[in-house]
């Protein structure tokens, strides 16, 4: 009897040296910290099914006021602007596969297109509010992720189809989208970027060689720096999309 109450005694003591582990770095006040941030994986649940992009589906690039290419920049899909500016400084030969449309009326159309997916995106319903967490280093299942200011990259984000090649990721991002130079966007297991979208209520900026995923629907501008590649769209509602030396290619 005295050996099962002194091991008794042991376990609980075990317990309570574990507690802080468990909580530590632990926000009591954000519900969504303490019951999943406390790991690198997060799993919300189904997202529904990915916004409609009509017009705006074949374009790899679109702005509404103008796009600036420098270097040898590649775009795979079509590119264009609308209702302002033009397409300067891209490569002879470029887009490939694509077309380009400045200020005519498919751009136009695709404008619609982009507003109506960007309208879509917004009403969503969060499965959790994510603020002040840098995405790099982390495990996303498909959901819907929300920041009700900034939001990160720094390292590499994963995101998990769990073996379903339907399932689609949302981040809605209510300022400014920054990936770090040589940081990533990676799909594994089903996950495809075909369904992965982020809308950004700002501006958007891509450091050097960040390999990025999905389609980018930013309410300002997008950047994207020397050696990042866009495996998605980039798509710039009212301001500029710029490509130094940039790869996008369509989903």
């Amino acid at each position: 009897m005295n050996f099962e109450r002194k091991h008794i005694a042991r376990l609980a003591a075990a317990c309570l040296l574990l507690l802080p582990l468990v909580f530590a770095g632990c926000d009591h006040d954000n519900d969504d910290c303490c019951t999943g941030l406390v790991s690198p994986a997060v799993n919300y649940g189904p997202a529904g099914a990915p916004p409609q992009l009509l017009a705006c589906d074949t374009y790899a690039v679109l702005a509404g006021s103008g796009v600036n290419c420098t270097g040898t920049t590649t775009v795979y899909g079509d590119i264009g602007c609308s209702p302002n500016g033009n397409v300067n400084g891209l490569p002879a030969g470029q887009p490939t596969h694509g077309n380009k449309h400045v200020n005519d009326a498919h751009s136009s159309s695709a404008q619609s297109g982009c507003l109506g997916a960007y309208n879509d995106l917004v009403v969503r319903s969060c499965n959790g509010t994510l603020s002040g967490v840098d995405l790099g280093g982390r495990t996303f299942g498909a959901g819907v992720y929300c920041f009700t200011n900034t939001s990160a990259i720094t390292g590499v984000l994963t995101l998990d189809g769990h073996g379903n090649q339907d399932a689609v990721f949302v981040f809605q991002i209510a300022s400014s989208l920054t990936c770090a130079s040589n940081s990533a966007v990676v799909c594994i297991n089903g996950a495809q970027p075909k369904n992965v979208f982020w809308q950004v209520g700002n501006s958007a900026t891509l450091g050097n060689n960040c390999a990025f995923r999905g389609t980018l629907i930013a309410l300002s501008n997008i950047q994207c720096n020397q050696g990042s590649s866009i495996h998605g769209r980039a798509l710039a509602r009212n301001g500029t999309v710029t490509l130094n030396d940039c790869s996008v290619t369509l989903p």
